[in-house]
């Protein structure tokens, strides 16, 4: 033990005076209050990285939160997106049923038009067709006795009669 040793205590041993000077430092250190100086500024050094830790798990917590409502949003957009989809294809099944049924109905009323105005057109032919063909035998029998009064004497009543067939044929 180098601690007994009587050559430890000589004044002209420099590790004496190093020993001295180290105590004489600590206990200056230790009487100045530099352990509770270094302690608090190593308490305030603690509680602010503390403070650090704290305020990073609140904003971790926040965006874990945002997040979560994020992803809750894209599952309710997509939800809606997807009825949005379907309604607008059931719009346009009904959008496209009702114009196939309008279509039909305009093809029925034409085709209903059409078939009118063609009896409308053979009825006025049969008409014409009528009011020809007694124009020509009103004549044709106009004609007739027409030759045959004239090779006979002439008969009112006759010429009477014969003036009225015209109008009564047509």
């Amino acid at each position: 033990m180098e601690f007994f040793n009587p050559h430890l205590y000589d004044l002209a041993n420099p590790e004496l005076w190093v020993a001295i000077g180290l105590i004489a430092f600590l206990v200056i250190v230790a009487a100045v209050g530099a352990p509770k100086l270094i302690g608090g500024q190593l308490d305030a050094k603690a509680a602010k990285i503390q403070g650090e830790l704290d305020e990073a798990a609140r904003l971790r917590a926040e965006a874990e939160a945002l997040l979560a409502q994020i992803r809750k949003e894209k599952v309710e957009a997509e939800a809606q997106a997807a009825d949005m989809l379907k309604a607008a294809e059931a719009d346009a099944r009904r959008l496209e049923e009702e114009a196939m049924a309008k279509l039909e109905d305009s093809l029925a009323r034409r085709q209903a038009l059409a078939e009118r105005r063609i009896a409308q057109a053979e009825a006025q032919a049969s008409a014409e067709v009528k009011a020809a063909a007694a124009d020509l035998a009103a004549k044709a029998a106009e004609a007739i006795l027409t030759q045959r009064a004239a090779s006979q004497k002439a008969d009112p009543l006759l010429d009477g009669a014969i003036a009225q067939i015209g109008s009564r044929l047509n």
